[in-house]
This record gives C-alpha cells, sequence and structure tokens, in this order.
C-alpha cells in the first residue's frame, strides 16, 4: 500500500462508494492507533465517522515507562478514540484476531 492506514481511512470517509468497500474491508480487522499523548491502543475496528473518530472493541492500551519499555497491558474493552488525538493507525498482523461480531 502506498498510503499509510490513516491516510486510506481519511481517503475512505470522503469518497463514497469506494471508501465504503474499503472500510467494509477492514471491519473486524486489528487496528494499532497511535495516540497524541504516546499512548497506543490496540483493537478491532468496528467503525468511524466523518471527522475520523474510530471505535475499536476488545481493545487494550498500552503505555511505555520512563526508561522506554512497554507496561503490561490495560484491558479497556469497547472506546471511542477521537480523530484529532490519532496520530497513526495500521492494521495489526501481530496480534490474534479476536472473535467479535459485527452485523451491519
Amino acid at each position: 500500500m502506498s498510503n499509510t492506514v490513516s491516510e486510506q481511512l481519511t481517503d475512505a470517509i470522503k469518497n463514497t462508494e469506494d471508501g465504503k468497500a474499503k472500510l467494509r474491508k477492514w471491519l473486524n480487522m486489528n487496528f494499532r492507533i497511535e495516540m497524541t499523548d504516546g499512548r497506543v491502543l490496540i483493537g478491532v475496528f468496528l467503525c468511524t465517522d466523518r471527522d475520523a473518530n474510530v471505535i475499536l472493541g476488545a481493545c487494550s492500551e498500552y503505555l511505555k515507562s520512563g526508561d522506554g519499555e512497554t507496561e503490561e497491558p490495560r484491558v479497556l474493552g469497547l472506546v471511542m478514540v477521537p480523530g484529532r488525538h490519532i496520530v497513526s493507525i495500521q492494521l495489526d498482523d501481530t496480534t490474534p484476531p479476536q472473535m467479535y461480531c459485527y452485523d451491519e
């Protein structure tokens, strides 16, 4: 992919037909979202809106300690991530997929 997932997400929200297909393809896939405050969230992509807010299910939060090591994850569950706080989004293929059912 030439663009990052976050750029593709923004493009998908703006472009209705191709965007809907791309967003449907990403449903129930694991996303890794880096936030402006340094936290990393990993969870199942459930939906987004035109402001690039993202809802993740079965989400865990990862913090970096002062010496740069990652602390134990904190389980959050269902999370809404404000688009203005998202630094980057990636498909996370390092975490086994969660069984989180979402039907349209």
